[in-house]
C-alpha cells in the first residue's frame, strides 16, 4: 500500500502528458480532414487520453480478460498516437516546401500510421534468436549461456509468453540461463503459477532484478517466483560450472555498482560474470575483474527512433562493447530485450533471446 500514492502521482502526471499529446494528433487529423472541433471531439479526446490510466488502474484491482483486452487496446493506443504524431510533424514540416491538400495528407497519415501500427504489433510477435561468441580466460570448458531481459511478464504478456520463452530456451540447450532484469512489468496483479514454466528449464537460472521489478517490491517478486527452481541473486556471487556469478540488483544511485562491487570478495583469478540491469558501469567492472557484464534496459529504444533518444541516456544501447586495460578486457552484452513496455510494438529492434557461446 506505501507504493500506492506513488502509483497514483505517476498516473496522474502521464495523464497530463499523454491529453497534451491527443490534443496535438486529434486538433491535426480534424484539421486535416475538416472535420468539426465540437463535444464530441473533447469527449473522444479525452478518453482516448484517460484510456491507459484507467485501464492501469482497473488492471491492479481487478485484472481479467476484459481488463487485459482493454489494457492492450489502450497500450497500443500509445504507440498509434505517437505515429501519428510523428506523420503530422513531418507533415507540417513539407508544407512549408510542397503544397499538400489537407484532406489528402489526413487519409494518407491515416493510411501510413495503420500499416506502420500493424506492422510494429506484427513485430513484437517474434522472438528473434541472437548468437554471439565471447572467449573467456580461465574458462576451463565451453559454455553455453542464454540471456534474457526486460521479458515484463503483465497484463499483455504473461503465463503463455513464459512457455513460450521456455520452449524456445530448450532447444538451445544452454548449461546456464541468466535474467537480467525486468522480468515483470507491474501493469497487473501477479501469481505463482505464471512463472512454474521456468521450471521446466534443465539449466540453473539466474536472477537479478530491474526498474519494474524494483517499482513492484522485491517481497511479491520473492513470493511469485517462490514456487520456481530461479535464484534471486541480491548483491552476491555464487559458483556455478567454473565460474563466478555476480548478481547486483537493481538501484537508481549512479554509484551502486561501483560500491556493491568494492564490498564482494571477486576472485580476479577466475573467470567472472556480473548480471546488472542497467547498461552502465564497464569501466568499474573491468577494475573490479569481471570478464563478461550482461545488461539490458535499454529495450534498442524499442520504438525507432526512440532509440537516438536512448542512445542520449544509454550510450551502450545494444549488442556486444568492450573495455580493455593492460591487465584485464571486459565485454558487456546489452540485450534489446526479450519483451515490451507499454506499446505492444517494436519498429527498429526484435525481442531477443541471445544464446552466448563463452569460449576457453
Amino acid at each position: 500500500m506505501k507504493r500506492f500514492p506513488q502509483f497514483i502521482t505517476f498516473v496522474s502526471m502521464f495523464f497530463m502528458g499523454f491529453l497534451a499529446l491527443n490534443y496535438c494528433v486529434f486538433s491535426g487529423m480534424v484539421f486535416l480532414l475538416g472535420l468539426p472541433q465540437n463535444r464530441f471531439f473533447y469527449v473522444l479526446m479525452f478518453v482516448a487520453a484517460a484510456s491507459y490510466p484507467a485501464a492501469t488502474l482497473l488492471e491492479r484491482m481487478v485484472s481479467n480478460n476484459l481488463t487485459r483486452c482493454f489494457y492492450t487496446a489502450a497500450s497500443a493506443w500509445m504507440g498509434i498516437s505517437f505515429y501519428l504524431l510523428c506523420f503530422l510533424v513531418i507533415y507540417g514540416i513539407l508544407s512549408f516546401f510542397v503544397k499538400i491538400p489537407h484532406e489528402a495528407a489526413g487519409i494518407l497519415i491515416g493510411i501510413l500510421t495503420s500499416a506502420l501500427s500493424i506492422y510494429s504489433i506484427v513485430n513484437s510477435l517474434f522472438l528473434d534468436i541472437k548468437e554471439i561468441e565471447i572467449p573467456l580466460n580461465g574458462l576451463k570448458r565451453d559454455l553455453r549461456i542464454v540471456q534474457l531481459s526486460d521479458i515484463h511478464i503483465g497484463s499483455i504478456r504473461n503465463s503463455g509468453y513464459m512457455e513460450r520463452i521456455v520452449a524456445e530456451v530448450k532447444n538451445l540447450k544452454p548449461d546456464l540461463v541468466v535474467i537480467t532484469g525486468d522480468l515483470v512489468d507491474g501493469s497487473a496483479k501477479l501469481h505463482r503459477h505464471t512463472f512454474k514454466a521456468i521450471n521446466d528449464l534443465d539449466a540453473p537460472v539466474f536472477f537479478v532484478t530491474g526498474n519494474h521489478d524494483f517499482y513492484e517490491g522485491k517481497d511479491e517478486i520473492f513470493r511469485v517466483l517462490s514456487d520456481t527452481d530461479l535464484k534471486v541473486l541480491t548483491n552476491e556471487i555464487v559458483e556455478c560450472s567454473g565460474i563466478q556469478i555476480i548478481g547486483v540488483d537493481y538501484s537508481f544511485r549512479a554509484d551502486h555498482l561501483e560500491k556493491i562491487l568494492k564490498k564482494l570478495n571477486i576472485n580476479k583469478k577466475k573467470p567472472s560474470i556480473l548480471l546488472y540491469h542497467i547498461p552502465r558501469g564497464l569501466k568499474v567492472s573491468n577494475q573490479a575483474g569481471i570478464n563478461l557484464q550482461l545488461s539490458g534496459h535499454t529495450h534498442n529504444g524499442q520504438i525507432f527512433p526512440f532509440n537516438f533518444l536512448v542512445k542520449m541516456f544509454f550510450p551502450y544501447i545494444k549488442g556486444l562493447y568492450e573495455y580493455e586495460t593492460e591487465f584485464l578486457k571486459t565485454y558487456m552484452y546489452v540485450s534489446p530485450g526479450t519483451g515490451t513496455w507499454g506499446p505492444p510494438m517494436r519498429l527498429g529492434s526484435r525481442c531477443e533471446i541471445t544464446l552466448i557461446n563463452l569460449k576457453s
